[in-house]
């Protein structure tokens, strides 16, 4: 009789809300495969994430060659091309396969049950791909400043240690992350549904603001494949051996985002075991 009461009461509350929850991604979903949305969402990743590189790599290579400071778009200049790209980009491609663009990011909605491990994969892959191809496309347009400029590849300033780099990396992935959790949670789109834009806006804005305080240290990872595409082309020992850092940084930065979205702001491991204690 208590379980029925508790479930009657869930599923009124459920009416009285003005957002529906999403189930939960499952963890395999092999049928994904089968269908062309999962494919198109794939291709829309890897166009976004080449056109992100190509964009913002130019950006820098362009404000490196300059010989007057004050001729160039300086690290603001930097920092907006970067969150200028990824206002658009995700705005562009959000309702194709969520405008993740960033390897760090899906694994985050993976984690919080957005996407499957199927998606999750294909998209990283498609992600570091397009950043490749990108960045190719940078060096193959300036080879000479490219070359000469350090090719836009994320590596640890001279005045910095790598444990310094490391938790850069981490707390800017852990804004990223948070805000884009945070902006594409279920109740902050009912309640914001009349501001279609408002979703790509503040991660837009994460992006840059991240930028600006962790350029001086690392240039600015808080995405794999950025790091990945930059360091395949260019090529050069310093970037590989710092290039773990572009990597367990971001990926640590986002469990903790997940962990302290779902868990703490969201209350799912309470609601868990409340659900559990009701009904034993």
């Amino acid at each position: 009789m208590a379980k029925e009461v508790t479930e009657e009461a869930g599923e009124a509350s459920q009416q009285e809300r003005d957002y529906v929850e999403p189930p939960p991604a499952p963890l395999f979903d092999p049928e994904e495969l089968g269908l062309w949305s999962f494919y198109r969402a794939v291709i829309a990743e890897f166009i976004a994430t080449l056109l992100f590189l190509y964009v913002t790599v130019a950006t820098v290579i362009g404000y490196k060659k300059q010989t007057d400071p004050c001729a160039g778009v300086g690290f603001l200049g930097i920092a907006w091309s970067f969150g200028g790209m990824i206002f658009i980009l995700v705005y562009c491609t959000a309702g194709i396969s969520g405008g993740h663009i960033n390897p760090a990011v899906t694994f985050g909605l993976f984690l919080a049950r957005k996407v499957s491990l199927v998606r999750a994969i294909a998209y990283m892959v498609a992600q570091c791909l397009g950043a490749i191809c990108g960045v190719g496309i940078v060096k193959g347009i300036m080879k000479d400043f490219y070359n000469a400029q350090g090719g836009g590849a994320n590596t640890v300033a001279a005045t910095y240690s790598k444990g310094t780099a490391l938790g850069a990396e981490i707390i800017g992935t852990f804004v990223l992350v948070y805000i884009v959790l945070s902006a594409t949670d279920p109740k902050r789109n009912a309640r914001d549904s009349h501001v279609p834009v408002l979703a790509p806006l503040p991660i837009g804005f994460a992006v840059f603001m991240v930028h600006l305080a962790t350029i001086p240290i690392t240039g600015t990872g808080i995405n794999p494949a950025r790091s990945f595409g930059a360091a395949v082309i260019y090529n050069n020992d310093k970037v590989w051996d710092d290039q773990w850092i572009f990597w367990v940084g971001p990926f640590v930065g986002a469990l903790a985002a997940a962990i302290y979205h779902q868990h703490i702001l969201r209350g799912t491991a309470i609601k868990a075991l409340g659900s559990f204690t009701t009904n034993n």
